[in-house]
């Protein structure tokens, strides 16, 4: 989606230092050439796709070990002006607490490329920073209503359930975590369930209507 966020100037936080990062993400390890590759799911409607997604569950990268109220925003954009497919706005507080004012916003905007068909594959990939560029294989999608989803990383280092909601069913949760170790060979040591709490002021200062984050997840 294409939207502006009012965030105050000290708020947002980009992060950079791109060889530091080049070095912790973004490199497959080697136990991953035992694994099969991973399966993506058969279609997916990119234009359904996007929009807002919460991040639920997440085998963390570097920056999101204790992260909290991560959201991802994905906007198609016209493949006559751009050189790539979808532009991700990922924000997410810093430290497990979202409600402390001293956890500040970090936003780190992505480039996406559909492989394939641009408008139905499941193959992604995603650059979060020159000159790294990811694998982002969809693996898990909720078919009929595009309620919730799962990508994928090739060595299965990382993960990241998304919910159109800051919650998820439990029982969705612990289906997908099955699906994941079963069908797509995953160790889950070092998933972590990213905490969603959210308020009027925190939807507010995150850029967030009423649509994306209805008053029944406010507390």
């Amino acid at each position: 989606i294409s939207q502006n966020t009012n965030h105050k100037p000290d708020q947002t936080t980009r992060e950079s230092d791109g060889q530091q990062k080049n070095s912790k993400m973004g490199n497959s390890s080697s136990a991953a050439l035992a694994l099969p590759p991973l399966k993506t799911i058969a279609t997916c409607d990119t234009v359904r796709f996007m929009g807002t997604w919460y991040v639920i569950g997440v085998k963390p990268t570097y920056l999101e070990t204790t992260c909290s109220n991560a959201v991802e925003k994905y906007t198609l954009l016209d493949e006559k002006t751009s050189k790539h497919d979808i532009d991700i706005d990922f924000k997410y507080r810093k430290y497990e607490n979202p409600l402390d004012e001293n956890n500040k916003v970090k936003s780190l905007p992505q480039k996406g490329w559909v492989q394939g068909n641009r408008l139905q594959s499941g193959d992604w990939k995603v650059s979060p920073f020159w000159p790294v560029k990811m694998g982002y294989p969809i693996i898990e999608l909720d078919e009929k209503d595009y309620s919730y989803a799962v990508v994928g990383y090739e060595s299965r280092s990382y993960v990241w359930i998304l919910s159109r909601t800051p919650t998820m069913d439990e029982g969705v949760y612990k289906k997908l975590k099955t699906k994941l170790v079963e069908d797509h060979q995953y160790d889950l040591d070092g998933l972590r369930k990213v905490p969603q709490i959210w308020t009027a002021d925190e939807r507010i200062s995150r850029g967030l209507t009423s649509e994306e984050l209805p008053d029944s997840f406010l507390n």
